[in-house]
């Protein structure tokens, strides 16, 4: 557990997320199971590890986003010969905040029963398309997409970065969808992505979401509050909420990040302004 130290004994990496690194050897298996809490996965070393959502399975790549979203069954496995680490990002302090934490064992084997062929959810969904809403189609339960693979996320951003201007408090920043909803991936968290080109600075920036950054491509450093932390690949920062920070890049920079924006668009919550400037809700 990644516990921050304004929190002890609390297991949480802010106010309202809890973050985790999670080892599988070769040959280990996590049996299937399900929780209230919504999880993502965000794999940083090794591969041949796969993690299976209700009977589908996906292989994890570095710096694949793999989703267990709210009461799903899940299991992971490795069976390939590398040691693999990812990072846990959970939205255990609002499930608990509510009362509202339930998890709960497969009865019937350490596996879900192979429900879905590989490559299912992408098959569907990873054109940005969706099975068409008829009544026909009504009684069927779609399961959305649960894999964002590297490769295919980091072409996106890059071509966004050649297309497109450059935010003066995000770099160029993409958030991951639910394609079949088109918003965000889980109901809690809201995740996303940013390329700051090398030599690049943002404004000094806030927001009422609680944030968590991982290092994916070179190096740069981030300034939360009146502390700076230097960031590369795998390395982890945490921002509380409503806490001025910015972003210095030393090479180009990409950055995974992770926070509560989803539950707080919905409960009406979440502002943010320029560190001396207007407020924008």
């Amino acid at each position: 557990m990644l516990e921050n130290p304004a929190y002890p004994g609390e297991a949480r990496i802010t106010e309202m997320l809890y973050a985790g690194l999670q080892l599988l050897l070769p040959g280990e298996t996590a049996p299937c199971h399900r929780h209230s809490q919504s999880a993502l996965r965000f794999v940083l070393e090794g591969g041949g590890a796969h993690t299976a959502v209700d009977g589908e399975k996906v292989h994890m790549n570095p710096f694949d986003l793999v989703l267990t979203p709210a009461g799903r069954w899940h299991d992971h496995g490795n069976e390939g010969n590398e040691t693999v680490i990812w990072l846990d990002g959970l939205d255990i302090p609002i499930v608990t905040a509510f009362g509202a934490s339930f998890a709960e064992s497969f009865a019937d084997g350490p596996a879900y029963p192979n429900a879905q062929p590989a490559g299912t959810s992408h098959a569907i969904f990873g054109e940005n398309m969706r099975p068409l809403l008829q009544a026909e189609h009504a009684g069927r339960d779609y399961r959305s997409l649960f894999h964002y693979p590297y490769d295919r996320w980091r072409a996106a951003l890059e071509a966004f970065s050649r297309d497109s201007d450059c935010d003066p408090r995000q770099g160029f920043a993409m958030e991951f969808i639910d394609p079949q909803t088109g918003g965000d991936v889980l109901r809690t968290i809201s995740a996303g992505v940013r390329l700051l080109r090398c030599g690049f600075a943002t404004a000094s920036y806030r927001t009422t979401e609680s944030q968590v950054f991982v290092g994916v491509e070179g190096h740069g450093s981030i300034h939360v509050g009146e502390r700076q932390f230097d960031i590369g690949p795998r390395d982890i920062v945490a921002v509380p909420g409503w806490t001025e920070r910015g972003i210095a890049a030393e090479s180009d920079l990409v950055l995974f990040d992770f926070s509560d924006r989803a539950a707080q668009r919905k409960l009406g919550l979440w502002r943010e302004e320029t560190v001396g400037g207007e407020a924008s809700l």
